[in-house]
């Protein structure tokens, strides 16, 4: 079922990368490729149109797929303001992406935030959405859905949020990137040119970070209510707000298929990407993907 993870980014970065501007008057940069049933990838807070590299080869030669950058990521150039900015205009984003690029109905492969802005769509519009692979949906108001969540993300909220948010308001985004990037994805993202790759994209988590509410909640009746296939997939090592989020996304979604990848953190497609690839299209095999004849 699945291609072999060869020279990834030149694969993805070998596509045309074009630009679309929807009715609301955002733009947005995306690459397309791949023949199949249509799919959408969509990144995290921090990512890109290239978040995707190491899932395009696997993924294209059973789908024609599509990786956008969300409204705030680079390379767009959107300024406009959004004090309230969340998941939910994110998903009207992509309600307007879909309806650019003529596609009724689609799968979306998710990580971080963007799982979350794939979960809101899903519930706002479910006949536009055909299955749903969604990594660690960063629904973290589902953490005080238990005691250890409600303590876990205190403690995320004290040493991580609070200082990121702070240096946020006070202008300075790289050090707000560099703590937000830490307390989410681990140190080791933190530096390097992971963390450079995630400064293209500051502004983004800026607009986030000074949100007015910028996790509102998706009911979890409504999440329950879903019928669509859905995969939810979490790091066997992710950090403790993502876990214990994951742990009540999941209790309240009981209809959907859940993997826990091992040797993976937050990051599961990067961190593990053959691992991720198999179970995710495995799941697509039986769910998404139309019988030959």
């Amino acid at each position: 079922m699945t291609a072999p993870l060869q020279t990834p980014a030149k694969a993805i970065e070998a596509e045309a990368l074009q630009c679309l501007r929807l009715p609301s008057g955002v733009e947005l940069h995306h690459v397309t490729g791949g023949d199949g049933p249509p799919l959408v990838f969509v990144h995290g807070v921090m990512g890109d149109w290239a978040t995707w590299a190491p899932q395009w080869p696997a993924f294209t030669p059973h789908f024609a797929c599509t990786s956008y950058s969300r409204r705030y990521n680079h390379p767009n150039r959107n300024a406009m303001p959004s004090p309230d900015h969340s998941a939910l205009v994110e998903a009207e984003d992509l309600r307007q992406l879909l309806d650019a690029l003529g596609l009724d109905r689609v799968v979306l492969v998710a990580s971080s935030y963007g799982a979350f802005v794939a979960l809101a769509l899903a519930v706002a519009q479910p006949q536009r959405v055909r299955a749903i692979v969604a990594t660690e949906p960063a629904m973290l108001c589902y953490a005080d859905f238990s005691a250890e969540g409600r303590a876990v993300r205190a403690a995320f909220e004290r040493d991580v949020v609070a200082p990121a948010n702070a240096a946020f308001r006070q202008g300075d985004d790289a050090l707000g990137v560099t703590l937000m990037t830490g307390g989410i994805a681990g140190a080791a993202a933190a530096q390097g040119q992971a963390l450079q790759r995630r400064l293209r994209s500051a502004h983004a988590m800026r607009m986030l970070a000074l949100s007015s509410n910028e996790f509102p909640l998706l009911p979890p009746a409504a999440l329950a209510a879903l019928t669509m296939p859905v995969l939810l997939v979490s790091g066997a090592e992710t950090p403790a707000i993502h876990r214990e989020t994951f742990r009540n996304v999941a209790a309240a979604m009981p209809q959907a298929a859940c993997v826990v990848v091992p040797g993976a953190g937050h990051a599961v497609a990067r961190d593990q990407p053959r691992a991720f690839n198999e179970a995710a299209l495995h799941f697509l095999q039986h769910h998404a993907i139309p019988a030959p004849g």
